[in-house]
């Protein structure tokens, strides 16, 4: 008889919703610290680890923004793509979609192609080793305002051919109107990738509603405060618009005082589409497997329930539908 770990273990599954500088371990961070001699290096190993320990979602942005400026050369990236893929494939990912804080690059002065051939040639080790099969989002940060989304979509666009399949948003998402990127979304649109957008993490049902009506989104990162509109619960479940829950990220950043108060299960009896994600999984101290466990131990997910999770992963990616029915099949 299989332990639900096992069977959790051995479902093939996707992550939709999965930064690459939140998937940078403590050791990782210091073996970049120690690379380019950086303040963090100078203070210590000790303050690596320290770097994980924040208290609210604040504190996970300044944390997130250190580890990113520890990202310098296309070789850093190779290093920590070709690792996230390793730890991924040994959790029976078979798909990710990965987002790629382009918006970060640009702020840090970088060359966003020149980091992405980095990318890539982590993702051709690591497909190689493994068999994962990988596409990518570039992500704006919402507070670097408009002109600088505008690059990161141009830049998205123009790796359309290499595999960035999507353009979405992420950042402080109280930070300025939705409809301050309208055209930038509408324009990505136009040149052919799929859009996403984090909402509803921070801010109530109406982010929600701003990245449906002004962007067009095709995905909802978090959508945690959708429970908070019936209108807009239902309006979710009859459009099929997937929501990408992320379980520990939530608890961890402090939008969830406790994860028994997550509407995962209001969101699955009103038959939305979910798939489960870590989003900064070193960061929150998880991965995919465990996120699968806490929904069987928080919310009372039996083992067909998770199987359709887990296939409902593959439903909401940003595939051409002969790959779903591939994957699917594997059920």
């Amino acid at each position: 008889m299989f332990s639900i770990e096992q069977f959790i273990a051995q479902l093939p599954k996707a992550e939709l919703h999965l930064h690459l500088e939140g998937c940078i371990a403590p050791d990782t961070l210091w073996k970049l610290a120690e690379r380019h001699r950086t303040p963090l290096f100078q203070q210590g190993r000790g303050a690596a680890d320290q770097l994980y320990q924040y208290a609210d979602f604040s504190g996970f942005l300044q944390a997130f923004k250190t580890i990113c400026q520890h990202l310098q050369t296309p070789d850093d990236y190779e290093l920590v793509t070709q690792e996230t893929l390793r730890q991924l494939a040994q959790q029976n990912v078979r798909y990710a979609e990965i987002i790629v804080s382009a918006g970060v690059m640009l702020w840090k002065g970088e060359n966003v192609r020149h980091n992405f051939e980095g990318i890539l040639s982590g993702y051709a080790r690591a497909r190689q080793e493994t068999g994962i099969r990988v596409q990518w989002i570039f992500d704006a940060a919402r507070q670097f305002g408009p002109e600088a989304a505008w690059t990161v979509a141009r830049e998205a666009v123009a790796l359309k051919e290499k595999g960035v399949v999507a353009f979405g948003i992420g950042g402080d998402e109280r930070q300025l109107a939705a409809s301050s990127f309208r055209e930038v979304f509408d324009d990505a649109r136009n040149n052919g990738l799929r859009l996403t957008a984090h909402a509803g993490e921070t801010a109530g049902p109406e982010s929600i509603w701003d990245a449906l009506h002004e962007f067009h989104a095709e995905r909802i990162g978090h959508g945690l405060t959708a429970i908070q509109d019936t209108s807009l619960v239902n309006h979710l479940a009859k459009e099929q618009i997937p929501l990408e829950v992320c379980l520990s990220s939530n608890l961890r950043t402090g939008v969830l005082a406790d994860l028994s108060s997550h509407p995962l299960r209001r969101f699955l009896d009103k038959k939305l589409i979910i798939s489960l994600n870590t989003d900064d999984p070193a960061l929150f101290g998880t991965d995919l497997n465990r996120e699968y466990l806490l929904a069987h131990q928080n919310f009372g997910l039996n083992s067909e329930e998770l199987r359709n999770l887990a296939k409902a992963s593959f439903q909401a990616a940003f595939l051409p539908s002969a790959e779903k029915s591939a994957y699917l099949a594997s059920f």
